[in-house]
């Protein structure tokens, strides 16, 4: 699966693969939150594209583009503009993307960071056949709160997704105890995670010692974890 960048103007954005930590992350008790294996994944699934210059944009709270003011912090001027209004900031992605056919871009903001005042959208774009670029949009969702980006601060998220994969499923409800495997499976666990819970608030005991239960990263679910079971990431960097 290739995944090309065609630089727009002069040097190729700059693009690393999306780290696993968070400085949120490392700043709760003991770094407990690195302990959610889903959360470590969703962190560093895809590669992140940094701002070339930093700034702070204000929303004074109107619909014109006008009410976005945008103050650099440096001598580069920064990649973000007022360009639709509505309390939109739009960042210029200066690279032409092209996915394999049949797959498309998620476009998003870096996952599971978070910033006061503004919302990452969220777009999918066709890039298998499209030669045009697309921008990365935040919303403001309060006024008169100034909100910065730092120089190499990451404002964009990128993956390839399979075009037509959700269309494909087919949901549905089912009674757990039409498949006796999935519920035995479940019953264990569930019983197993009432224990271990009730055990955290005796001084000294086993699963204090343990602080937390490690049947997800093992992938033990139904016994033997299933050989694609992943505990980390490890992207290629754009060459």
């Amino acid at each position: 699966m290739r995944l090309i960048c065609y630089p727009t103007s002069g040097a190729p954005p700059r693009v690393r693969t999306a780290p696993v930590e968070r400085t949120w992350m490392g700043a709760t008790p003991e770094g407990f939150a690195y302990r959610c294996l889903p959360l470590n994944i969703a962190n560093a699934h895809g590669w992140q594209i940094l701002a070339p210059a930093g700034f702070m944009a204000l929303w004074t709270g109107g619909a014109g583009t006008e009410s976005i003011i945008i103050t650099p912090t440096g001598t580069v001027a920064p990649a973000a503009l007022s360009h639709f209004g509505q309390g939109i900031l739009t960042f210029h992605v200066t690279g032409l993307f092209r996915t394999e056919p049949g797959y498309d871009l998620w476009v998003t903001g870096p996952v599971n960071e978070f910033k006061d005042a503004i919302q990452p959208m969220s777009a999918i774009v066709e890039t298998d056949w499209s030669p045009f670029t697309f921008t990365m949009n935040w919303k403001f969702t309060r006024a008169n709160q100034p909100v910065s980006f730092a120089e190499d601060e990451p404002f964009c998220t990128i993956f390839p997704i399979r075009r037509g994969l959700a269309e494909e499923v087919e949901p549905e409800f089912k009674v757990m105890a039409e498949d006796p495997e999935v519920e035995a499976a479940y019953n264990k666990w569930s019983a197993d995670r009432t224990a271990f819970n009730k055990d955290l608030q005796v001084p000294g005991s086993a699963a204090q010692t343990a602080k937390w239960q490690k049947d997800y990263f093992k992938g033990a679910g139904f016994g033997t974890a299933p050989a694609d079971h992943r505990t980390k990431l490890k992207l290629r960097d754009f060459e």
